[in-house]
Formats: C-alpha cells, sequence, structure tokens
C-alpha cells in the first residue's frame, strides 16, 4: 500500500509541476492515467512485467506538456532506454497492433508523406535508473483530440524515423 500511496503522490506532483510551468496558460485541460501496464507480449516474461504508470498531459493553447514515470521496471535493465509514444488506439492486454499507429498530427490530417518527428507525434522514451524507474517528458505543439488512446512502451529506444522495436506493454488513456 505504501507503493501506491508514494505513486499516487508521484501523480499529483507531476500536475502540480505541469499546472504551475511558467508556460502554463490560463485555460487548460489535465488528463492523468495511472495503474498496472498491461502486458503486449504475455508469452515471455519482460522487464516491465508488473510495472506501473503515471501518465500526465495538460493541454491549452494548441500545446500540450506530457510527463510518463513508470515504477517497478525489473532493476537489472538499469541504464537501457525504452521508446514510448501515444498511439491513436486503445491498451489492450496481449494484442499490441490494437494499439494502432503512433498518434501522428500530419498523418491524422492527411498530410502525405507524414513528418514523422518530435513535432507531430508524443515520444517519451526513457531510461532506467537504478532503482528501476524512468521519467520522460515531451513539450508538444498541439492539442490530441481525445479519444481510448495508449502509450505504448516498445522494446528500444526510438529511432530518428520514429520507430523503436517491439510493443512490450501499455497503458491505457481516455479523456
Amino acid at each position: 500500500m505504501t507503493g501506491l500511496r508514494v505513486f499516487i503522490t508521484t501523480a499529483v506532483l507531476a500536475v502540480s509541476a505541469i499546472a504551475t510551468a511558467p508556460a502554463a496558460v490560463a485555460h487548460s485541460e489535465v488528463v492523468t492515467a495511472y495503474g498496472a501496464l498491461s502486458d503486449l507480449a504475455p508469452a515471455a516474461a519482460g522487464p516491465l512485467d508488473g510495472a506501473r504508470a503515471v501518465l500526465v498531459m495538460v493541454a491549452g493553447d494548441g500545446h500540450t506538456d506530457v510527463r510518463l514515470q513508470v515504477q517497478g521496471i525489473d532493476r537489472s535493465e538499469a541504464g537501457r532506454t525504452f521508446g514510448a509514444h501515444l498511439h491513436v488506439g486503445p491498451c489492450v492486454a496481449g494484442d499490441g497492433a490494437a494499439a494502432g499507429p503512433h498518434y501522428n498530427t500530419d498523418a491524422l490530417a492527411g498530410r502525405v508523406p507524414p513528418r514523422v518527428d518530435e513535432t507531430t507525434e508524443v515520444w517519451l522514451d526513457f531510461t532506467v535508473t537504478a532503482g528501476g524507474t524512468g521519467h520522460a517528458y515531451a513539450g508538444v505543439p498541439f492539442v490530441p483530440a481525445p479519444g481510448e488512446r495508449a502509450i505504448v512502451i516498445h522494446q528500444n529506444p526510438t529511432d530518428d524515423h520514429g520507430a523503436a522495436g517491439p510493443r512490450l506493454a501499455c497503458l491505457p488513456v481516455s479523456w
């Protein structure tokens, strides 16, 4: 119970930190999600099995600040970087494809070819600490549309083309 209390307190502090940042706007929408990560590769034991995450998004005036905190990662993974992104579909345990592609503003607007970078997508790569935690921040020049979404954690860091390898786990995000 103490771990959960610390985890929720961390989420509250993250919301406070974003909401009081100098760039905060007068009117903003706050979206939070927290809980156990859903396993997208249940056939094998993985470094994120049993991990939990907190996501806080604060959106306003065409800009969104996003913070992700993950705890309970296998400590033997210290120093490893995982890719993490906002996806257009829902988080469904055991079904990584259900999350669909990355949430990409150019693709959703029908631009061909879409730009794939940190200005059109929410990239939240994090490096695992010795304590089995990871933290990420992204500020993007758009506000994601509401829906059943997922933060998907991938096996590898995000490359220049937005790819990060197989999908390992996800956190559902709805608003």
